[in-house]
């Protein structure tokens, strides 16, 4: 009974009023929420003591591992959107996989920026191409492709079709980025926190660390709504421009 009622919940966010009346509701909640977490996570970020080894340029680690996470877990979402668009032809799949892409892009640039600066005086380097930066960079070079090809064609549904395709082709190389450190040698270090034996970072900088993510993960799906509003209301724009251009071509 709960897996049907959940099921029809889901079926009646098909219709975007509905959507866009649930966004109305949950937006200032999510909103308020992700600017508490983001006070506590940047007051611990700047009050935490400096590392031994990397002294206070640690802290960039604050902002350069969430924005990692979601650079990668955007492009999960859009997907998982992917796939209800090509399986399910959900109304609101491609909505969601075109509004993820221009925040998938700007965390995986925040992500090579930061990298970059932290990487300069741990490394003595700002960039190598070694397998973790080259796959978060062609990530990055993803998202802006999609991005352009959502923008040059003109038919919605086709564009959403063809993009949901190169989604899912490229969705090889998230497991790429994440186990690159792993399968080969490379500068950047493994993963201290999510690991099978449990994390290796310091509960000192861990805490800071996984609010920070909280807070950047919260900031996406807020933007993300926000951008699948902005999107329909987009689209409703448009199809009302096109029915009054037709009308006006039928009068004269």
């Amino acid at each position: 009974m709960s897996e049907s009622l959940a099921i029809t919940k889901f079926s009646d966010l098909a219709n975007p009023t509905r959507f866009l009346a649930l966004a109305a509701r949950i937006l200032p909640w999510m909103a308020s929420i992700t600017a508490i977490l983001f006070a506590i996570g940047l007051y611990l970020s700047f009050t935490t003591e400096g590392d031994y080894q990397q002294g206070q340029t640690v802290r960039i680690m604050y902002i350069h591992v969430p924005a990692a996470w979601l650079s990668m877990m955007c492009y999960t979402v859009m997907a998982a959107s992917a796939i209800g668009t090509l399986v399910w032809r959900h109304p609101l799949a491609d909505v969601s996989h075109k509004a993820a892409a221009p925040l998938g892009a700007a965390f995986t640039l925040i992500a090579l920026a930061t990298g970059s600066l932290w990487g300069k005086p741990m490394w003595g380097t700002w960039w190598v191409w070694d397998a973790r930066l080259t796959s978060v960079f062609v990530l990055f070079l993803m998202y802006l492709g999609l991005i352009a090809l959502n923008r040059a064609m003109d038919d919605p549904s086709r564009a959403a079709r063809v993009s949901a395709v190169l989604i899912l082709v490229g969705f090889v190389n998230i497991p790429i980025i994440k186990f690159s450190v792993d399968w080969w040698n490379t500068l950047h270090q493994p993963a201290s926190v999510v690991r099978m034996d449990g994390p290796t970072i310091d509960p000192e900088f861990l805490w800071p660390l996984l609010i920070m993510a909280i807070a950047f993960t919260l900031l996406f799906f807020t933007l993300h709504v926000m951008a699948m509003r902005n999107e329909i209301w987009r689209r409703r724009i448009a199809a009302q421009r096109r029915m009054a251009a037709r009308m006006a071509g039928r009068e004269a």
